[in-house]
């Protein structure tokens, strides 16, 4: 299997919708985070990025970052956060529930089905054939990306319709620790093609959410794979490990366990004011994220996804590579800002070191330990 890293951030549509807002800041001072109980957050509004002048051509490891270097990068993050409140407001993308047909089996028409590691996938280069040819969503992030020539196009594009390679890393931790998914619910965040959700059913979780920002992956590769793996038929003799060519078509498919799944799209704020709305306001035992840490623009984002939808004794799994060359993230810049909140322990679960660094971390509130 191939993989694509090729970071850039693009500004977004000056014509588009504009919103404000709300979000903690930056940084989370100790006095004013306590479990259970909201930190105060400040109305900002937000402007679109600017463009970032280098387009890395792949995501390369750079190796620790020394104090000074990190001291920089948050300062320099302050500051820029500061200009934000006195230009116009960023877009922002409302959550919504994305509900499963009754007829799933039309779910996978004209779709190709590959295999890896265990797991079954659309082939991503024939969704985004079909998608060039249409605007079912109104997002046309593949006609924007082949545009851009860009994996990431901020506040359009996460990088959904790729599987990242740190996924792969966290699922082969799984495997080796024998992390127990029995009777757990579980969010996979920033799920993409949702290969880490879906490993968490298979090993029996209770309920399993896939959350990423764009509502066409949700659709058309999320759901799709969540449906080839966990259909209650046999679905082996359907799978082509190097795909012919030829669409995939199945007449009659059972849902299986995705009773057991809601999927979900848009941004990350809105996600958990949606999850805190509920009629019984949801918390996850276990939280799933790979390779979305690679902007330090949204930590915060993140930060408040975990303090608010993370149970009391649950745990987040993170993957992650050290440093994203072209966003500025990664894990040591991660971490600085993490123990800046003193809400959470971090911890180095895993260490890869064959070519880009990689890093597996686990995340829990400190006052559970």
């Amino acid at each position: 299997m191939s993989f694509q890293f090729n970071f850039s951030i693009e500004e977004t549509d000056s014509n588009a919708t504009e919103c404000e807002l709300s979000r903690e800041s930056q940084f989370v001072s100790s006095d004013l985070i306590n479990k259970g109980q909201s930190s105060q957050t400040s109305t900002l509004e937000l402007e679109d990025r600017e463009v970032q002048t280098t387009k890395a051509n792949e995501v390369k490891e750079s190796g620790p970052l020394t104090s000074f270097d990190i001291s920089n990068i948050l300062n320099s993050d302050k500051t820029s956060n500061d200009c934000l409140s006195e230009q116009k407001t960023l877009c922002c993308k409302p959550a919504i529930e994305h509900t499963i047909p009754q007829d799933v089996s039309r779910m996978l028409e004209n779709k190709i089905i590959e295999s890896s590691s265990g797991l079954q996938f659309v082939n991503v280069s024939v969704v985004e054939m079909t998608l060039s040819n249409s605007d079912m969503y109104s997002e046309n992030i593949v006609s924007k990306t082949v545009t851009s020539n860009s994996d990431l196009i901020s506040g359009v594009y996460e990088g959904g319709m790729k599987i990242w390679e740190c996924t792969f890393d966290l699922i082969r931790y799984f495997e080796d620790e024998d992390v127990i998914f029995r009777g757990k619910r579980v969010l996979d965040l920033g799920c993409g093609a949702g290969l880490l959700g879906i490993v968490a059913l298979k090993r029996k979780a209770k309920e399993v959410h896939f959350q990423d920002y764009n509502s066409t992956v949700i659709e058309e590769i999320t759901i799709p794979n969540a449906l080839v793996n966990c259909d209650s038929v046999d679905f082996n003799e359907n799978v082509e490990e190097k795909p012919s060519g030829k669409r995939y078509k199945k007449s009659e498919m059972k849902a299986g366990l995705l009773s057991n799944c809601r999927f979900f799209s848009g941004d990350w704020l809105h996600f958990r004011k949606l999850m805190q709305n509920e009629m019984s306001p949801i918390q996850y035992d276990i939280i799933l994220t790979s390779e979305t840490i690679y902007n330090p623009t949204y930590y915060s984002a993140l930060h408040d996804i975990f303090q608010h939808l993370l149970a009391n004794n649950g745990i987040v799994y993170l993957a992650s590579k050290s440093h994203y060359f072209g966003v500025g993230g990664g894990v040591h810049l991660f971490e600085t800002f993490i123990k800046e909140g003193k809400l959470f322990h971090i911890n180095t679960l895993n260490i890869h070191d064959d070519g880009l660094q990689r890093m597996l971390l686990s995340l829990s509130f400190k006052d559970q330990l």
